[in-house]
């Protein structure tokens, strides 16, 4: 996903963008207190630099993270230095234990490669659930939602400079090839250039139930504010 400078650059877009961690945490303990009312322990996989796992941890007391990126997870220490962030991939990570709560945010499913690989992630995740624990996963679009040729831009004005984000996206058979291009300004460094790829899977609302359904984890499709994509939430069969 995002390395080195990518990850200090990827919490400025999204303060910009006024993203709303804590509230967004509040919504998924809700969510999971309606399934699972005695969840004590979340595993947030995909951690990234810690904004959502530091704001869960205030609703599940015994909180970790998994994320693949050393640079995401520097970021992560820096900010939550007490909260263990163990270094795995979300399809295939072996942490010795269960968790009451398992959460996977920012549509961070979408970089599986395709459904088998969905599959396995579901399954993974699955095995590190409690009985009756909860998975909370934020998908990427689906092919029916998905907008060709779609553009995104910003521009972040902050203390340590300035970013100007550039994205397209395109349809390459069942996946979206974003290509994403930045200008990053700094009085030390002056103007720089930087460039991003991703690629990620698309999978219909049935593909996505269908692989919870797999892992022992039946689950159903939410939409509330302010996630735009919607959540899938599972519980773990007992």
């Amino acid at each position: 996903m995002y390395e080195g400078e990518f990850a200090d650059i990827y919490d400025r877009i999204h303060a910009h963008r006024g993203k709303d961690y804590a509230g967004e945490a509040r919504l998924i303990a809700d969510l999971v207190r309606a399934r699972n009312p005695t969840a004590a322990s979340v595993l947030d996989v995909a951690s990234g630099t810690g904004r959502h796992l530091a704001h869960l941890r205030a609703e599940f007391p015994d909180a970790a993270g998994l994320e693949q990126s050393p640079e995401m997870i520097a970021v992560a220490k820096r900010r939550i230095p007490e909260i263990t962030v163990h270094q795995g991939d979300m399809r295939d990570f072996e942490l010795g234990r269960s968790f009451d709560v398992v959460t996977l945010m920012f549509s961070s499913i979408g970089y599986v490669d395709d459904y088998p690989d969905l599959a396995r992630t579901l399954a993974t995740l699955g095995r590190h659930l409690t009985p009756g624990g909860v998975v909370v996963i934020e998908p990427w679009v689906f092919p029916d939602t998905f907008a060709p040729g779609y553009v995104s831009t910003d521009l972040v004005r902050d203390d340590e400079g300035a970013v100007a984000r550039f994205s397209h996206s395109i349809r390459e058979g069942d996946a979206v090839v974003m290509s994403v291009q930045y200008l990053v300004a700094t009085a030390e460094h002056g103007i720089r250039h930087l460039t991003d790829r991703h690629r990620l899977a698309l999978f219909t609302r049935e593909q996505y139930l269908a692989a919870f359904e797999a892992a022992g984890c039946p689950a159903e499709f939410v939409r509330p504010e302010p996630f735009g994509r919607g959540l899938f939430i599972g519980v773990r069969k007992s």
